[in-house]
């Protein structure tokens, strides 16, 4: 929850292994993490960075109390001069990280932190809970709002969420990856995103009749006057009503800013055509027709596809919790530390699972862009001191099948580099835009994706390859490190 000190919120690895750096004398070392992901999540041809916000305010509040100092004595596994280390810990590094709101891809450092290794180490968990969860959600919330093809969506997946946390961050999640708006009321307040709501089925069953209770609702809110009309009977029952009703706020010079029906279960398809026939012919060709029930991309689709008159969509469960794939996957591991002379040197990780090798050393992102469209051509991921030149041709291939090549001409590329700074020297440099406007600058992002991309089965992938000097060197380092590590038989 927004007030509750997080500095706990670790692995109790961490601090074991925080422990040992103390206990090794290399407690102060300086090392530097990438926290990437390795696969987009429901199988998508690309990813949305999120919970940037998050994680600078945790880093910011980073401060162990006497409680937690208390508790940590109490595990009884933690020296008395370590607990002394924490009284005072806060985080003196830099932080790079790519914007929330972003297009990513698998691979790519969405946050780079170089810092000691006590406190690198240390804000992992963290850091990792807040940014995959977010992330999950924006890229879950930007596939739906796609599949939408430009009507709105509304995030309505509070009481299914999973516990408050995941239903107020997952709701800002889901505005920046494109929803319009929450139900959810403390989500409203704490990132001053739009909230909206209709009433429920118990409002209308706690009348005598469902024209009563559309009367009501009416006098109470004639200015959105969004009726439910599922209740009982949808087309004999629930639409003429509230066409009678509609009929009766036009009779009165009423005129509501909003004004429809909300179907929330049968056949959305069938309900809705039948619907907004029987609006038109009534005369209410501007009631908006709204839909909830356990929607989601792939629903909403085919919903489209069978031309449904549906222009306002409600999506809760399979939103909130990315229903078809629960886990981001992002993960945190060490790229470089400092030797003996104080130079930062490379570091990888080997594994017999190919897709788990670690790209070495001190990077950065490089995007490049087709000039003419303004859309994603590649992304390399390169040594944080490499320069690319737009005016000069450029050579990508691809890290594993490397005879996949593309060159492109001068001037025909535009070039940015994604990593802002966020902490340098502990102090926080960045200023977090509003959920609104990450939203805005979100859809720009989007846009920069072809067609192609967007796809929700079988996208195009687009290359994210390694620079030539960043692959020249994780070649040499596997090849120094195998041959280090060959037991001959």
């Amino acid at each position: 929850m927004p007030d509750l000190n997080l500095t706990l919120l670790t692995d109790l690895y961490q601090m074991t292994m925080m422990q040992g750096y103390k206990k090794a004398n290399v407690k102060n070392k300086e090392v530097v993490f990438d926290l990437f992901y390795r696969k987009n999540p429901s199988d998508s041809g690309f990813a949305i960075a999120a919970g940037l916000e998050q994680a600078i305010d945790y880093i910011k509040n980073l401060s162990f109390s006497e409680e937690d100092l208390d508790y940590l004595k109490s595990l009884n596994i933690f020296d008395d001069d370590f607990i002394e280390d924490l009284k005072n810990f806060k985080f003196t590094g830099d932080i790079y990280a790519v914007p929330e709101g972003t297009v990513v891809f698998p691979k790519e450092p969405l946050i780079r932190v170089k810092a000691p290794i006590f406190e690198a180490q240390f804000i992992e968990t963290a850091l990792l809970n807040i940014i995959n969860h977010q992330s999950l959600i924006a890229t879950k919330a930007a596939r739906v709002c796609w599949a939408a093809k430009g009507d709105s969506v509304l995030e309505f997946g509070l009481r299914r969420a999973q516990g408050p946390d995941a239903g107020i961050y997952g709701a800002r999640a889901a505005v920046i990856g494109g929803c319009t708006g929450t139900s959810n009321v403390l989500a409203g307040k704490l990132f001053n995103i739009p909230v909206s709501g209709t009433h429920a089925h118990s409002w209308v069953m706690s009348f005598p009749d469902e024209l009563t209770a559309f009367r009501e609702y009416a006098k109470i809110f004639p200015d959105t006057c969004i009726l439910l009309v599922d209740t009982y009977d949808t087309l004999k029952s629930g639409v003429p009503n509230a066409i009678k009703v509609f009929r009766e706020l036009k009779e009165k010079n009423i005129k509501p800013k909003v004004m429809g029906i909300r179907l929330d279960s049968g056949d959305l398809a069938y309900f809705s055509k039948k619907a907004r026939k029987m609006l038109d012919e009534a005369g209410f060709p501007e009631a908006i027709i709204s839909a909830s029930s356990d929607l989601d991309e792939y629903l909403i689709r085919d919903l489209k596809l069978q031309e449904a008159k549906i222009n306002l969509w409600g999506v809760g469960t399979r939103l909130i919790t990315s229903k078809d794939c629960p886990a981001f996957g992002g993960v945190y591991k060490l790229a470089a530390e400092t030797d003996e002379n104080g130079q930062l040197i490379p570091k990888i990780k080997l594994s017999e699972n190919p897709d788990k090798v670690t790209n070495p050393g001190v990077k950065k992102i490089v995007r490049i862009y087709e000039k003419d469209t303004g859309k994603i051509k590649a992304d390399i991921i390169a040594l944080e001191n490499e320069y690319f030149d737009e005016n000069k041709p450029l050579k990508i291939f691809d890290p594993v099948n490397t005879w996949k090549q593309m060159n492109l001409k001068p001037g025909t590329f535009t070039i940015r580099e994604l990593l802002v700074p966020v902490f340098i020297k502990g102090k926080c440099v960045y200023k977090s835009p509003s959920v609104m406007d990450i939203r805005e600058y979100c859809q720009k992002e989007l846009s920069t994706l072809w067609d192609e991309c967007r796809r929700l089965i079988n996208p195009h992938i687009l290359p994210v390859d390694l620079s030539k000097n960043l692959y020249e060197l994780k070649q040499k380092m596997i090849n120094e490190i195998r041959g280090k590590n060959t037991i001959e038989e």
